[in-house]
């Protein structure tokens, strides 16, 4: 996907857009999001999720949800601190020590030693494309069901009339060939 059909999916200016299509691009192509409905769904929620392309760290205060996240053995955070350290980065908010565990193993980067590396576009994208292909985001995109989708990345329907807006022009910038 070339920069200026990813502006045109996620309705941004091409500029913010040059420095993600081909990370982009090479994370869909890895982990097999490849045909239009896959790559729209794909694309709408890691649009929604990073503020278009914004945001790749969680905005910390901390909330009172986010000082939660300490001491929080579902996420694997058992030591002192790890609330803060394994915050949401990503495209796609890889959260907690288990979760940065699991996708350092997968993409061989230690992101346990260096979470600021979930941060760059590179990494940023292969983490969310590898986190859709863990939760078999590719089979509910194919069968449309979006709403689940939304669940399994989000937890909830946060955010799900934006992220409707962008699946919308996300399928016309793929069926155009912008």
């Amino acid at each position: 996907m070339n920069a200026e059909t990813l502006a045109a999916a996620l309705g941004v200016p091409i500029s913010r857009t040059q420095n993600w299509a081909d990370p982009i691009s090479a994370a869909m192509a890895l982990w097999g999001i490849d045909s239009d409905a896959r790559q729209a769904a794909f694309i709408a929620q890691i649009g929604h999720e990073s503020g278009r392309l914004v945001y790749v760290r969680e905005l910390w205060g901390p909330t009172p949800a986010q000082s939660r996240y300490e001491g929080r053995a579902d996420l694997g955070n058992t030591q002192p601190g790890d609330g803060k350290r394994f915050m949401g980065r990503g495209l796609i908010q890889i959260t907690g020590r288990a979760n940065y565990q699991r996708v350092s193993g997968a993409l061989g980067v230690d992101f346990v030693a260096s979470p600021e590396l979930l941060e760059t576009p590179a990494n940023a994208a292969l983490s969310a494309a590898w986190f859709w292909n863990v939760h078999g985001l590719n089979e509910l995109a194919d069968a449309g069901d979006f709403r689940t989708i939304t669940i399994r990345i989000n937890g909830g329907m946060n955010g799900y009339a934006d992220r409707l807006a962008l699946l919308a022009l996300a399928k016309s910038a793929l069926t155009e060939g912008v």
